[in-house]
């Protein structure tokens, strides 16, 4: 599987299985994200907090370790501005894809949000009006 056809094939089925997942259990739904983001119901909350005990356990056993553990100040603002966007749309980037598989057309506003948003913070980063500073995610 490390051929480029091999790694695209393995992509595709396991992003139609997170999606089939993901509506099967409802996360998709957007009444669903609106009942966590308004703590009227924590059943999502729980699974995400379910989900990092997980793997920072996987990552505890494996010895996992972030290199520096420094985390730009980008990151603060960079998540605010996440959670805004999704409690708004009723999704993160993956869970409109869902969405207009399943139906719900406007979450095709979301995905417009999504790729204006990328555009804009290239376009800025290009014209040296905003600094991004790549090193704490990646390696």
């Amino acid at each position: 599987m490390r051929t480029r056809g091999g790694l695209l094939l393995a992509n595709l089925l396991t992003g139609l299985a997170l999606g089939f997942t993901v509506t099967r259990i409802g996360f998709g739904d957007y009444a669903e994200l609106n009942r966590m983001f308004t703590f009227q119901d924590p059943r999502m909350l729980l699974s995400f907090f379910g989900a990092v005990v997980v793997i920072a356990s996987v990552f505890a056993l494996l010895r996992v370790r972030r290199g520096g553990g420094r985390i730009h100040a980008g990151v603060v603002p960079g998540a605010v501005l996440f959670g805004i966007g999704w409690a708004i749309s009723g999704g993160c980037p993956a869970i409109p894809v869902v969405q207009v598989a399943s139906g719900y057309l406007p979450a095709l506003a979301t995905i417009a949000g999504i790729v204006v948003g990328v555009r804009l913070c290239r376009w800025a980063s290009g014209r040296h009006l905003i600094r991004i500073e790549r090193g704490s995610c990646e390696g």
